[in-house]
């Protein structure tokens, strides 16, 4: 009897460890089965910046597109291809009613004759002179190199919204004797020209050259 009882207590014993094993794996199984499967790592997306289209290009305007409708003293001048700005003397006659010109030491400025037609005149010649050089280092140098028929002055003053500008287009390149001069050259009368005189030729001496070459531009630009 004592036997059967203590089989008894050893069978529940055993079924009790079995059960509480088969519980835990249960439990196991079951919280396994549970979790999430690992997921990969996100890839993060990259942020794409748009190419901003370009900038159109600043406007230019043509400064001959509105040009001066009186006359005016010029400051400066550009010659296409020779000069831009350069410096303009608003000088007088000498005794001998001869165009002044600028100081021997001012290579590079042009003089325009004070007190004769003004750029942007209805009509006559606007005078102009600078220096040759024999070095060839003088504006007169420069425009014998690079002004021919077909080349554009434009004249200038002020600045700014109250800038003015008369426009000329060269249309005759001509080579005289100096003795012999150029009859017409001055006119105060006729079309709108500019008339930009040089020495050229040979040097004879200081000042002393054996020709001069004329410039006659008229008043527009070239189509």
């Amino acid at each position: 009897m004592a036997v059967d009882q203590r089989y008894r207590r050893d069978g529940v014993l055993v079924a009790g460890v079995v059960g509480l094993v088969v519980a835990v794996l249960l439990a196991w199984l079951l919280l396994r089965g549970g979790e999430e499967p690992e997921r990969p790592a996100a890839v993060p997306t990259p942020v794409v910046t748009p190419t901003p289209p370009p900038e159109p290009p600043p406007t230019r305007t043509d400064p001959c597109e509105r040009p001066a409708s009186a006359g005016f003293v010029p400051t400066s001048v550009s010659v296409a291809g020779v000069a831009k700005g350069a410096r303009v003397l608003a000088l007088p006659r000498d005794g001998a009613g001869v165009p002044g010109v600028p100081p021997v030491s001012d290579k590079l400025s042009f003089a325009w004759d004070r007190g004769g037609i003004e750029p942007g005149s209805a009509q006559g010649h606007v005078l102009l002179n600078t220096h040759t050089w024999p070095d060839g280092s003088a504006m007169g140098n420069k425009l014998l190199a690079g002004l021919e028929v077909g080349g554009r002055i434009v004249l200038a003053a002020g600045k700014g919204a109250g800038k003015q500008v008369a426009c000329y287009t060269v249309t005759e390149r001509s080579e005289v004797l100096a003795r012999d001069g150029f009859p017409g050259w001055d006119a105060v009368d006729g079309p709108p020209e500019v008339v930009i005189v040089v020495c050229s030729g040979r040097r004879l001496g200081p000042g002393d050259w054996t020709h001069r070459t004329l410039w006659f531009a008229s008043a527009g630009t070239a189509a």
